[in-house]
């Protein structure tokens, strides 16, 4: 679907505004349509401007794997799945065997998604492993100053990750490493940045609690003159499995770094996801999202915006992952990964 551009109804030079232009990512699409078509126009004599206020590289925090959508984004302590390294890189170094797992997303506004991640042990050493996660926006209408249409351009954004975890005795710890680029029209711009992680076991209890930082680096080249910056995030997580359910509990805190106006307000941002094992073969998955919730509430009515569901089959050496998430008033989507252990 070609996007239109709204540029011959403003009265304002012609530009790419990317503080305006990632407003459109998740958790913001009910301003979807009108902020692609107000923000995204460009003419090629007319440079690029960055933005202010704003973080960008936002689609760094966007659940790619089926599983983890399936949870409420609930990831942080999820063991022996090499996707969990976007989440918390400590994770793969609970990866029992070499592993790879690949998804793709179908978004909203026919926004395509994916990723694509490896992880495996080395003697010696610890455990490796590498992935790359990636989003195209679509195609767009170019207009000049008087709404003629000149042409078409392209959005993507897309980030390489490279991971090293170990553990000692009930400790495992990691760190990843991701270089990211993103371009719009013929403006561009690529940033560092570093996740780590920790994640402490209590086998006794069946207990695991988690903690992380994702997106600690800055911007190599801006869109422009101004640097933004990335998405920060500080995340802590528990889960523990049921001694008489086949039900592992999930609970994850995001964005603690964010200011708030109180200090129970920090904790608003929780997740929470629970997966049942039917089988050995079959998993039933939940999850709630309080802030997508929140942001999605359209007046008084959020039908069931913030919840998830899913389930994983697995056959041989083969996992197939299945999630649905609610985006209330504004759709759905559907995502689906498949996993190989070598």
């Amino acid at each position: 679907m070609k996007k239109s551009s709204l540029a011959h109804r403003l009265n304002t030079p012609y530009i790419v505004d990317m503080n305006a232009a990632y407003t459109f990512l998740p958790l913001r699409l009910k301003y979807l349509r009108s902020t692609l078509s107000l923000a995204l126009f460009v003419t090629a004599s007319i440079p690029c401007r960055g933005g202010g206020g704003e973080s960008v590289f936002e689609f760094l925090r966007i659940p790619m794997n089926a599983r983890a959508a399936a949870l409420g984004n609930t990831f942080l302590t999820v063991r022996d799945d090499p996707a969990a390294i976007f989440s918390n890189p400590a994770l793969i170094g609970t990866i029992k065997k070499p592993a790879a797992s690949l998804g793709f997303v179908k978004y909203l506004m026919d926004m395509n998604a994916g990723y694509a991640c490896y992880g495996q042990s080395l003697k010696s050493i610890g455990w490796v492993g590498g992935g790359v996660v990636y989003m195209n926006y679509g195609d767009f209408t170019e207009t000049d100053r008087l709404g003629n249409i000149i042409g078409t351009f392209g959005v993507q954004d897309i980030a390489v990750t490279a991971a090293y975890g170990n553990r000692w005795e009930a400790l495992h710890y990691g760190a990843a490493i991701k270089f990211i680029h993103s371009s719009i029209a013929e403006c561009s711009s690529t940033g560092l940045a570093f996740d780590a992680g920790i994640v402490y076991e209590i086998p006794s209890e069946n207990i695991l609690l988690a903690a992380s930082v994702s997106n600690v680096g800055a911007q190599l080249s801006p869109f422009g003159d101004s640097r933004e910056s990335l998405p920060f995030e500080f995340r802590v997580g528990a889960s523990t499995k049921l001694e008489h359910l086949p039900l592992t509990l999930e609970l994850d805190f995001h964005k603690l770094n964010e200011s708030r106006e109180n200090f129970l307000d920090h904790f608003s941002a929780f997740s929470i996801g629970g997966e049942f094992v039917l089988t050995p073969n079959l998993r039933a998955r939940v999850g709630y999202n309080n802030e997508m919730r929140r942001e999605l509430k359209i007046g008084e009515r959020a039908k069931l915006a913030g919840f998830s569901t899913g389930f994983g089959i697995s056959v041989s050496t083969y996992a197939v992952d299945y999630a649905f998430t609610s985006f209330g008033e504004i759709g759905s989507l559907h995502r689906v990964s498949v996993g190989i252990v070598f």
